[in-house]
Formats: C-alpha cells, structure tokens, sequence
C-alpha cells in the first residue's frame, strides 16, 4: 500500500510531464519544419512550438536545434542535386536511423532527468528533515522550559494553599475568641 501523496509531490509530478510535453511538442515542431524545408531558428521552433525562448535554450533541446541548422547548412552548402532512386532509398534509411537514435537519446535523456529530479528531491527531503529536527530540538527545549515553570507554579500554588489553611485556622480561632468576649461582657 502506498502512501497518500502530499501536494508537493503532485506538483513536482504535473511541471515533470509539462516540462516534457513542451520538449516533445519542441522536437516533434523541429521535424516538421526539417520536413518542410523551412530554416531552422531558436526563435521560429519557439514560435512554432508555442514555448519560451528559453526553454530552446535549454540543455537537451538545444544540442537538437543545432544538429538540425548544421544538417540545414551541409545540405544548402551541397545544392539540391536530384537524387538517384538508391540516394532516396539511402536517405530514407539514414533518417530511419536518426529518429530511432533520436528517439532512443530522448529515451535516456528522459532517464537521466528522472533520476536527477529523485535525487534532488532526496536532498531536498534531507534539508527538510534536519529543519525539522532543528524545530524538534526547539520544542523539546520550549517543553522543558514550560515543565520547570509548571513545577515552580505548583510548588507555589501548595505554599499558597497551607498560608490559607493556617489564615483559616487563626480565623476561626479569632471568631471563637471574638465569641467568648462578647459572652464575657455581655453577662
């Protein structure tokens, strides 16, 4: 049986799978605009993709925009020859190939990530036990100090219970006499 998530880890979990929805939606928008022949800019993949500039920037997205404007550039700097049937074919073999390397990179970088964001938040799990055993530290002393003045009050409150017990007694006794002197005088 697991145990219930707390809100930290339900939002830690929904910016995980946004973060990697906008990357894919990153790559799959960069293969697009390869496939149409449209250059390749940090910016228009951005535009395209509907994200932030920076996330364009970022490791594991950039490395991908790159490669894309260098394979723009090698295939402009070459011309565009008309192919032989066997170059298509070669072609559409080589871009198989990419993809499933690509596919299986993003695999691993996905891999990688998740591994990362369960040691950060091991560590960040650890900073919080010691501020919770910083706080444990501060009660069990806050505790002790009340203990002592419960104790002192206590002592007080006994000594202030016999004062009015003898107060009580010499009150009687002060009636009783009081009583007796008024017999006295009276008769």
């Amino acid at each position: 049986m697991t145990s219930p998530r707390t809100p930290g880890q339900v939002l830690r979990e929904s910016r995980r799978k946004a973060s990697r929805d906008k990357r894919a939606r990153v790559l799959h928008t960069l293969d697009g605009l390869l496939a149409r022949g449209e250059p390749v800019t940090f910016t228009a993949v951005a535009k395209a993709a509907g994200v932030s500039n920076w996330l364009v920037y970022a490791p594991g997205v950039r490395e991908h925009i790159e490669a894309a404007r260098t394979q723009q550039a090698r295939t402009a700097t070459r011309g565009e020859e008309p192919q032989a049937a066997g170059g298509a074919m070669s072609t559409r073999t080589d871009l198989e190939v990419l993809r499933a390397d690509n596919q299986r990179l993003r695999g691993q970088v996905c891999d990688l990530k998740e591994a990362l964001q369960r040691r950060l938040g091991r560590q960040l799990d650890q900073l919080q036990a010691t501020d919770l055993t910083k706080r444990i530290g501060e009660l069990t002393a806050q505790n002790q100090e009340l203990n002592s003045q419960l104790t002192c009050l206590q002592h007080e409150k006994q000594e202030l219970e016999r004062r009015l017990a003898e107060t009580n007694d010499e009150l009687v006794a002060a009636r009783a006499s009081l009583r007796r002197m008024i017999r006295t005088e009276n008769t």
